[in-house]
């Protein structure tokens, strides 16, 4: 065959050629397997989360959420924080649904905390909770905000007790999972500013049920609150060996109409050698809380 006649056979066999690759292309494309494709945002593809020697999924580890649900659980912009040079970003809500179903009286008193929240009243007087932030009083703060807070936590799981150590102030809470346990009752045995939580595994998903707190803590630095009668339900679901599903249901009916509920994801921290640091929250405020009894070292 003659040289011509090579090209010109080869030539017109070239669009078959092509034709067939892309059909090969194409297949391959829609046998690939789910984990090579682009994750869509607030989706997870099933996943089964490892379990620990007592059969239980493995939420061991340090997570931390990255929302800007601190500053306000609702859509917000950006605004001015604690000082002139200080902002506080804008974010995303996390409530579902949008809105916090107050009632009249209660909306009023949520908008009344917002205006006051920078005033500090660190003394006896038993009205020193009407005004501020009691995160920025290095109070406790509370459930759920302590898993919203810019700061990591760790879960430590042992057969009968959740314990989840928070950066913020050191604060450490229990979650009790022994049924029937005589030294952990039911029912709350005092309020407390993280409640008193109960826990069990519904399939992967941790359950915590939550009551006996006290009526000081809020939601946000927006004033967002709640009353002595507040019920918290939490889900930790795993969605990935590094993401964990948040949800909580809030109900108070001194203060809202009906439960309502916020949610969002925990992402595990991968550094290297991952820990928690020290962060006492008095040492960055002192001069706030205390104003003329503050000493100022630098003097």
């Amino acid at each position: 065959m003659k040289a011509t006649a090579v090209f010109v056979f080869l030539f017109a066999c070239t669009p078959i050629v092509v034709q067939a690759q892309t059909a090969v292309q194409q297949r391959a494309a829609r046998t690939a397997p789910a984990a090579s494709a682009i994750p869509t945002p607030g989706q997870f593809p099933p996943y089964k989360a490892p379990h620990m020697a007592d059969g239980k999924p493995d939420l061991n580890g340090i997570w931390q959420a990255f929302v800007a649900a601190d500053i306000d659980v609702q859509d917000h912009d950006a605004q001015a924080g604690a000082h002139p040079e200080i902002m506080w970003p804008g974010g995303q809500g996390i409530v579902e649904g949008g809105e916090i179903p107050y009632k009249p009286e209660a909306l009023a008193q949520k908008k009344a905390n917002a205006e006051k929240r920078m005033v500090v009243n660190i003394t006896s007087d038993p009205h020193r909770h009407d005004t501020g932030d009691p995160e920025l009083k290095c109070y406790r703060p509370g459930v759920p905000r302590a898993n919203y807070l810019p700061f990591p936590f760790q879960i430590t799981q042992s057969r009968d007790n959740i314990i989840i150590v928070y950066e913020f102030g050191h604060v450490l809470r229990t979650i009790y999972m022994k049924e029937n346990d005589p030294e952990a009752p039911k029912e709350a045995p005092a309020d407390s500013w993280l409640g008193w939580s109960r826990g069990h595994f519904e399939g992967d998903t941790l359950v915590v049920d939550s009551t006996g707190f006290v009526p000081y803590t809020w939601f946000d630095r927006a004033g967002d609150y709640h009353s002595d009668a507040l019920h918290v339900i939490e889900r930790y679901t795993p969605a990935s060996p590094y993401h964990i599903m948040y949800e909580a249901t809030i109900d108070d009916p001194k203060v809202f109409t009906r439960p309502w509920k916020v949610s969002f994801p925990l992402y595990r921290r991968m550094e290297k050698n991952i820990q928690l640091v020290d962060f006492n929250c008095e040492e960055f405020v002192e001069k706030l809380l205390y104003g003329p009894y503050f000493k100022d070292p630098s003097k």
